[in-house]
């Protein structure tokens, strides 16, 4: 017996081995705050981005992006989009900074740069993991 599979199954399947190319060496880093660092329980996470650019999500240019904060959480498959909730912070404006409220204890941060539909480009530009320190 033949298994019924939904018509927009070959679209997804393409979607996800046509990922946004992103730059050979790109890298994505913290400006602030760093591995390792003690912060106040409000504070900005500045974002570093080379041999890429950034565009606002929705805006497909070559070699850009936009950045996503992960908080406490590991990379999610690389040819999912990114979700949005409370350990993915999606900076979708083209942002390269943004103000975090975090309760006190430590806590992991990592950056992933998507594409137009927050998507990990290909290979994935993401930070190294850093951890933090809450006061």
């Amino acid at each position: 017996m033949m298994a019924l599979v939904p018509a927009s199954a070959p679209l997804q399947i393409a979607q996800a081995a046509e990922r946004t190319a992103s730059a050979p060496s790109a890298l994505v880093y913290f400006h602030y705050p760093v591995d390792g660092m003690r912060v106040p329980e409000r504070f900005t996470v500045k974002i570093g981005l080379k041999e890429m650019g950034v565009a606002p999500a929705g805006v497909a240019k070559p070699f850009t992006g936009h950045h996503h904060l992960l908080i406490d959480t590991d990379m999610v498959s690389p040819d999912q989009p990114i979700p949005s909730d409370y350990n993915h912070i999606h900076l979708g404006g083209g942002q390269t900074e943004v103000v975090l409220t975090l309760p006190p204890g430590t806590h992991t941060l990592q950056l992933l740069l998507g594409d137009h539909e927050h998507v990990a480009h290909q290979p994935p530009v993401m930070s190294k993991k850093i951890t933090i320190y809450v006061r």
